[in-house]
């Protein structure tokens, strides 16, 4: 009615749509209602929560952290402004490759798929993924603690040489001085080396080591990797390794650890479940299901991988919605000879929202 007024009287509009003068002028002198304040306030909030955590919160994260912050709404509500502003969070593709051993079964596996801890430094799990940058590939190498998901060692490197786990392994060590903790990885050959060996029996650590190739005997190891994938290596591009290992840096130590909220920790960061643990505040829960990626332990031209691999796990249901058929960064290169592949299919817990990081 406002834009046909130069055409058409007010009255004879509100006459044909059936509507009242009175009513009419009253909504365009009206103000908004308490609710659509209050939208309006929140809808500032939820974005500024948004860009603070990189673009990756979905609406349980964001929920979460207006709930800490003291404002409690509903996590529906959370997710219809978020549609209004067009946010969303990321989602995570998966990978199919292979891992290439040195010889027999160095160590057992004590874990078997259980990644559970009740207490700090108990449970240890390890691997190396690839960045790719202008300049080529550089490698990253983490220990990450099952209790609280929290990185405590890592290093990159350009080589796939021992010293990068043993680097990450010598960081997690000084970090936490740990008594009796396993530390289980895949059977890499940095993981078999006898340096790597030689290093545990130093320390008192207890290597744990799955099957090869099986992505699922190091999941929580993969979760992590899946993580970093698609809040930043899917969202940047880096021009040289000081670029790339600076990015890793931060997203390691300045958001991961201490502010990401996981859902596995009751949307808690590390740091704060472990505060709270210390504390007496939070007591120790069952793990839940973990994403997938599959680890890289040879260059990325000479890892096996097969176009047409069958779909993997479901990765966190909601947030892995779009099933891709695609292997991943190494797609079309050729096997290594004597790798290994076996891949299973394996339904992971449905998460609670269509909009989820």
């Amino acid at each position: 009615m406002s834009e046909n007024r130069a055409v058409h009287a007010v009255a004879t509009m509100c006459r044909v749509l059936g509507v009242s003068p009175s009513g009419y002028h009253a909504w365009v002198k009206g103000t908004p209602s308490r609710r659509a304040r209050e939208d309006a306030a929140l809808r500032d909030r939820i974005v500024a929560i948004h860009a603070a955590a990189h673009g990756t919160y979905g609406a349980p994260r964001i929920h979460a952290e207006l709930a800490a912050d003291g404002i409690h709404v509903g996590r529906k509500r959370v997710a219809r402004l978020m549609r209004a502003e067009g946010l969303a969070g990321v989602s995570r593709r998966r990978f199919v490759t292979t891992t290439v051993r040195d010889s027999a079964r160095p160590a057992p596996d004590l874990v078997d798929r259980t990644f559970t801890a009740d207490r700090p430094n108990a449970l240890w799990v390890a691997d190396i993924t690839y960045v790719p940058t202008w300049a080529g590939f550089i490698y990253l190498s983490v220990v990450l603690d099952a209790f609280s998901r929290r990185i405590v060692g890592w290093s990159m490197a350009t080589t796939l040489a021992t010293k990068l786990v043993l680097d990450a392994l010598n960081m997690a060590l000084w970090q936490r001085r740990p008594k009796d903790v396993i530390h289980h990885s895949d059977q890499g050959s940095q993981y078999t080396s006898l340096a790597f060996g030689n290093r545990c029996r130093e320390a008192g650590v207890r290597p744990s080591m799955g099957s090869v190739g099986d992505a699922y005997d190091n999941a929580m190891a993969e979760s992590f990797f899946a993580t970093l994938e698609c809040e930043l290596l899917e969202r940047r591009r880096f021009k040289t390794h000081a670029e790339a290992k600076m990015a890793i840096f931060e997203f390691i130590e300045g958001f991961y650890n201490l502010r990401r909220r996981h859902s596995a920790l009751g949307y808690l960061s590390p740091v704060d479940f472990e505060r709270r643990h210390q504390e007496g505040r939070v007591r120790p829960r069952a793990s839940e299901p973990a994403a997938v990626l599959a680890p890289v332990k040879a260059r990325p031209q000479s890892v096996g991988v097969r176009g047409d691999a069958p779909a993997t796990a479901g990765l966190d249901r909601r947030c892995a919605r779009r099933r891709l058929r695609r292997a991943g960064r190494g797609e079309g290169t050729r096997s290594a000879g004597g790798a290994e592949q076996r891949n299973r299919t394996k339904t992971e817990d449905a998460m609670p929202s269509d909009h989820i990081a």
